[in-house]
């Protein structure tokens, strides 16, 4: 229990800090939420868990393919923002095409035989 809760508090923090930043310096935010900080984290956690080396590869491939999806939305949401569209409005439609994309992506992945 006492893993877990270092864990949670350590990705909390990152959060934190990283909100924190966003908000004096977009840009600064954006750079160090840019960094695969989670990525990482996730691997040293599920390295220190398992010390599985496929596991861990196959989860870094994974991870690779499920980033693409996640494009789109960087260019989408300040384009609405900007066009003057509702915040929440905005949300929702930067969510709904990431999930599209990511049926998109594992579909088409399947189709060269990469399953995720």
């Amino acid at each position: 229990m006492l893993y877990l809760t270092i864990k949670a508090a350590l990705s909390g923090v990152i959060i934190a800090v990283v909100s924190e930043v966003a908000r004096r310096s977009p840009t600064l935010g954006a750079l160090i939420v840019s960094l695969p900080l989670v990525s990482i984290l996730g691997i040293l956690w599920l390295w220190r868990d398992t010390g599985d080396a496929e596991r861990i590869a196959a989860h870094a491939q994974s991870t690779f393919w499920y980033v693409l999806p996640t494009l789109p939305m960087f260019l989408l949401m300040p384009a609405l923002l900007r066009a003057g569209a509702n915040f929440w409005l905005t949300l929702t439609a930067c969510c709904a095409l990431t999930f599209v994309l990511y049926l998109v992506t594992v579909w088409l992945l399947g189709k060269f035989g990469i399953a995720l």
